[in-house]
């Protein structure tokens, strides 16, 4: 790499992943009443960013795939920044705010293949609590094995049905792999849902699937079509890959997450783990389970006190509710949490998914 394209790298870095960082602190603080003092609060990144952007023009034919993702992710966060301030114009304001917002993964996800061989890029996509203990740094520049990585299958934008997978470059078959099976949110796409928990996922050392409902959401109503679609990947996911099978975790958030009890609260469910998050719950659902797949069943509940959508006391019902029914329940309420996902339990779910 010349050093005139060495200075550019490191003139755009900078500002690019401040802006991907302050989208992500947007997107867990969103808050309808509170958006102007969370934009306050995000800052400008993008002005810096913008000014940098022109320092991509020009880079060798060579390093055309590179300065393509790069200038990728600097649109998209260009663009996340552009529709947010406008969102407050839009008649549907807060759907404009979550219309924005996807183009943080898009982002994430041009930016991700550089993390192999740009140390700014790897630690971006690292748990800064976590060190590295998966020898992440060690691998930079290092060909990722077959069969590693970011994988999607039919689950290209748009579709339905498919399901997006990452599993560690490190990974070994000799080794069990706890599986994370993230749900999207109403209207979601399983593509975008992966980059919520791929940080944490590389990190600590799970396999990752996020899969896309077969209809605009999940089978909350009417014929089931996703639990056999969850089951029909997850024999993929296993015929290929050695998954720990005693930790198998499916989490959701909102949709996703009421999906959850939907279809781990089934005496047929292979799921071992529950994690819920910004989640409605009937009570029937408890009483419609048999009593054998509540007793003991491992559910960690996450919601927020200021969500809108589904008020907090509908959180506390469901954590009596499945705790009078047996079920070894942990409960987490965010106090500046709205509806919005958290991607700071991750790390937590985790290790409460390890046993640790």
């Amino acid at each position: 790499m010349s050093d005139i394209v060495t200075e550019n790298l490191a003139g755009v870095l900078p500002p690019l992943l401040r802006s991907l960082e302050a989208l992500g602190f947007i997107a867990r603080h969103f808050h309808p009443p509170d958006f102007d003092a969370v934009m306050d609060a995000a800052g400008t990144p993008d002005r810096d960013l913008l000014t940098a952007r022109k320092l991509l023009d020009g880079w060798p034919e060579e390093l055309a795939g590179v300065c393509g993702r790069l200038q990728t992710a600097a649109d998209a966060a260009l663009s996340a920044f552009d529709a947010l301030r406008g969102a407050p114009e839009q008649a549907d304001g807060i759907r404009a705010v979550f219309r924005a917002l996807r183009y943080l993964p898009r982002a994430r996800e041009a930016l991700y293949p550089l993390a192999g061989v740009v140390a700014a890029i790897d630690h971006y996509f690292r748990d800064p609590a976590r060190g590295d203990v998966a020898g992440i740094t060690a691998r930079l520049g290092v060909p990722a094995r077959d069969g590693t990585g970011v994988m999607h299958a039919d689950n290209e934008p748009g579709s339905r049905g498919g399901y997006s997978l990452y599993v560690p470059e490190c990974y070994a078959p000799d080794h069990a792999w706890p599986l994370v099976v993230a749900l999207h949110g109403g209207s979601g796409h399983g593509r975008n849902f992966l980059w919520n928990w791929l940080r944490d996922a590389r990190s600590h050392g799970a396999i990752l699937v996020a899969p896309t409902a077969t209809g605009p959401t999940w089978a909350l109503m009417g014929g089931d079509k996703d639990t056999p679609n969850l089951n029909r990947i997850l024999d993929a996911v296993q015929g290929r890959w050695n998954v720990d099978t005693s930790r198998m975790l499916l989490t959701g958030m909102s949709d996703g997450g009421t999906f959850c009890y939907v279809s781990g609260l089934e005496d047929a469910s292979r799921f071992t783990h529950l994690a819920p998050v910004a989640a409605t719950f009937h009570p029937l659902m408890a009483e419609m389970a048999s009593p054998g797949r509540l007793r003991g069943l491992p559910v960690y509940l996450v919601h927020g006190a200021l969500d809108w959508m589904f008020p907090v006391q509908t959180a506390r019902q469901t954590h009596q509710v499945l705790a009078a029914a047996g079920a070894d329940i942990v409960y987490r309420e965010l106090a500046d949490l709205s509806h919005s996902y958290p991607d700071e339990v991750n790390a937590d779910v985790l290790a409460w998914l390890r046993g640790d």
